[in-house]
């Protein structure tokens, strides 16, 4: 029988360190924090960048929609990395592979160039899959949605504090003298290459794949290990496609607000790219407590109306979140869109939390393809939106409006979805959820 220090932690200290549990669970998502470093470094940056290479709207919206369509290919196959290698061998390969074109982007030197770069950093976004995959390995099911909405959303923070810092960064070069002010973004971007490569190390070095390993040495994971069809079986399961659609709803739009964010405070109300990236940064931020809120309330409301209960909950945040991108797009001041942009960033990182508090429960044999899965749907909606930004015939502000009528209509199909654990698992999930 394994001892306590070799099984999943069932309670979240998140300032404690003590044990393997809580080391991955701290490299965890730092890492993941700086992944959106690489991913999103570039966003806040796309005034000058557009100004440089003399990029059309139409062309942003493809710049864009590349930025998350190779992350929907890359989280469907690190999702079964993540069943078979192992997250942390998964996460190494990923960070030191997606540092290169992070790190190269600033030899861009046209439209065409920039747009294959923007592609391949994409694959970075599929360091969402292993950090969800690595947190439900070190904690049980009763705190398993707050764990992986902890590292989620204190991950996607990144998303955030890119759009503060990166503009800083590439004025601090500028201002030091080492390029011009229209090439600095070309040097800021090193900074978060090298930093990728960093935590590839620290992954490998300080990490392990479970409470009691690493999957290599473990014989119970090479029998699973050996196991196939988990990646079809995940796919055959409606529900993993309804948490998809749900992500996509909320996650998907979260990138996308990423990505626009700064550009649309300029072009809408004339910000500095400084101030526009400040104000962006305000989206991000609230990851520091909003998916942290939306799995640690899935959790309890699992623990008194179990999986159901979960599924009704993300319903109706999805609906919430909706209705405040509808407002935020009609908002006439500056002042009027960030109180906007707070309630439905509020509601959309809930729900991200919410999505990620249910997928660890749909298949426990395959985590990793359920999970993957699921986080490509959210990069599947935010490359679909992501046409909505590059047609001509419509404003950024026209465009989140028809997002929230969109998002409110998933959010009600959600809440109808019958979210139920198959009769084998139905008595071990229930009693674990109700464990203290």
């Amino acid at each position: 029988m394994m001892t306590e220090e070799l099984k999943p932690l069932k309670k979240l200290n998140i300032f404690s360190t003590k044990g393997i549990q809580m080391k991955t669970f701290h490299i965890t998502w730092i890492t993941f924090f700086f992944c959106f470093f690489g991913w999103f470094g570039v966003a806040p940056l796309m005034p000058l960048i557009r100004e440089q290479l003399h990029l059309s709207k139409d062309q942003i919206g493809n710049i864009i929609i590349a930025s998350v369509s190779a992350t929907i290919i890359a989280r469907l196959i690190i999702g079964k990395l993540c069943d078979t290698l192992g997250p942390r061998l998964s996460y190494t390969i990923l960070l030191a592979l997606g540092s290169i074109p992070v790190m190269c982007i600033g030899l861009s030197n046209s439209y065409e160039s920039f747009l294959l770069f923007r592609f391949v950093i994409g694959i970075i976004g599929a360091s969402f899959v292993i950090t969800q995959f690595h947190t439900s390995m070190m904690f049980a099911p009763n705190v398993i949605g707050t764990a992986n909405a902890v590292t989620g959303g204190w991950g996607n923070l990144g998303g955030g504090v890119t759009n503060l810092i990166m503009p800083l960064v590439a004025a601090g070069f500028a201002g030091m003298g080492f390029v011009s002010h229209a090439n600095s973004w070309r040097v800021a971007m090193i900074i978060p290459g090298v930093i990728l490569l960093i935590m590839a190390f620290v992954y490998y070095r300080y990490t392990k794949d479970t409470p009691a390993g690493n999957f290599k040495d473990l014989q119970v994971i090479k029998v699973k290990k050996a196991q196939k069809g988990s990646f079809i079986t995940a796919l055959k399961d409606y529900r993993t496609w309804v948490l998809a659609l749900a992500y996509a709803a909320c996650f998907g739009i979260e990138i996308t607000v990423d990505n626009v964010a700064a550009t649309f405070f300029t072009d809408q109300f004339g910000a500095s790219i400084i101030m526009a990236g400040a104000m962006a940064s305000i989206f991000g931020g609230m990851n520091i407590f909003a998916r942290a809120l939306g799995g640690f309330v899935s959790d309890k409301v699992g623990k008194s109306y179990g999986l159901r209960g979960k599924g009704i909950l993300l319903g109706m945040l999805l609906v919430l979140e909706g209705i405040g991108i509808s407002l935020f797009a009609q908002s006439q001041t500056l002042g009027l869109a960030i109180a906007a942009m707070l309630l439905f960033a509020l509601f959309l990182k809930m729900a991200n939390g919410g999505t990620y508090g249910i997928v660890p429960f749909i298949n426990k044999d395959a985590i990793g393809s359920v999970s993957g899965i699921v986080g490509a749907g959210g990069n599947i909606g935010a490359m679909l939106v992501g046409f909505l930004f590059k047609s001509e015939h419509l404003t950024y502000a026209d465009a989140f409006h028809y997002i929230g009528i969109g998002v409110a209509i998933i959010g009600l199909l959600v809440f109808i979805t019958r979210f139920q654990l198959k009769r084998s698992e139905n008595t071990e999930t229930v009693n674990q959820f109700q464990q203290a």
